[in-house]
């Protein structure tokens, strides 16, 4: 089983904007959405067919059971959820001429930020994927941040997507130390060439740091894949008229996580093991399934027999 441990939340999507009669601007057309990076992903895994299960916090408020829901329909397990009083995150979105999407927050004492570390991991776990808002805000973040050093100390295989949202960051140094500290128990880094640009490392300072691979997410261009041993791969994007790319990052984590699970790659030896061709294929089925993510409003991944 993969267990994904992160936030869940409501994404409010703009359907179009218009202007009232006498020229003023009008309230945007917002429509909800299910969302956040690791509910994403969880729910890409489990349309892809893996076993998979999330662990977070969710709210019992309506918001919060339209999430379950969705995670439910999906056949994510459930057991790892912890439910609490409080609302759920929103995240108001802005949808560039490129498709690409920018966010603001509304997390003031809302259900996810309140998580606090299950006792022990659940049985049969074979790799946590983690990120996003969820390592950002406390106290939240450090009960996760302890999840993943306590899973990847009883090896086992974690997946990080820092997935990096600045506006809620405050101290911009801090956070990429707490993100270097983060390294030594990851297994698979995976992130956009925008975060990287805001984190200011680079692949190779941050494979020194423990992890055995990074994947670097180019948007369009494809990913690019750096290995401790020195390889690096390339494959490029596939083309398809682009909606939105909300959602497209977290289906990349999920075909990721499924395609090393069908080839046996689940663990730091085996990652490393893995030889080009496994790779490609891990690889080429992400941007497949991010393309067919992008061609769609809103974080919609696809399912198993979508991809051929």
């Amino acid at each position: 089983m993969i267990v994904v441990a992160g936030e869940a939340l409501i994404d409010l999507v703009p359907r179009e904007a218009s202007r009232a009669p006498d020229g003023r601007a009008a309230l945007p057309d917002l429509a909800p959405r299910l969302g956040g990076g690791p509910y994403n992903t969880a729910v890409a895994l489990g349309r892809l067919g893996s076993p998979v299960a999330f662990c977070s916090r969710v709210s019992r408020d309506a918001f919060g059971e339209a999430l379950l829901d969705g995670l439910r329909a999906a056949g994510v397990g459930l057991s790892q959820v912890q439910r609490g009083p409080e609302p759920t995150t929103l995240a108001v979105a802005s949808i560039g001429e490129d498709g690409s999407a920018g966010y603001s927050f509304y997390v003031e004492g809302t259900a996810d930020r309140l998580f606090t570390a299950p006792e022990r991991l659940p049985d049969g776990v074979r790799a946590m994927s983690f990120g996003t808002c969820s390592l950002v805000l406390e106290p939240g973040a450090s009960a996760y941040e302890e999840l993943l050093r306590r899973a990847a100390a009883s090896g086992v295989f974690t997946a990080l997507d820092p997935n990096v949202r600045a506006a809620l960051i405050p101290d911009a140094d801090a956070y990429r130390a707490r993100f270097t500290s983060w390294l030594p128990s990851v297994t698979l880094l995976k992130l956009s060439q925008e975060d990287a640009a805001w984190l200011g490392g680079t692949p190779r300072e941050w494979l020194s740091h423990g992890p055995a691979a990074v994947v670097v997410t180019r948007g369009g261009d494809g990913l690019s894949l750096y290995t401790r041993d020195g390889s690096e791969l390339r494959v490029p994007g596939e083309r398809v008229d682009v909606v939105d790319t909300i959602g497209a990052g977290d289906t990349v984590n999920a075909a990721l996580l499924h395609g090393l699970a069908e080839r046996g790659a689940l663990s730091a030896d085996a990652l490393r093991g893995l030889d080009a061709g496994g790779w490609e294929a891990v690889l080429r089925l992400a941007a497949r399934a991010a393309a067919i993510t992008c061609s769609r409003a809103g974080a919609e991944p696809p399912y198993a027999t979508e991809l051929g």
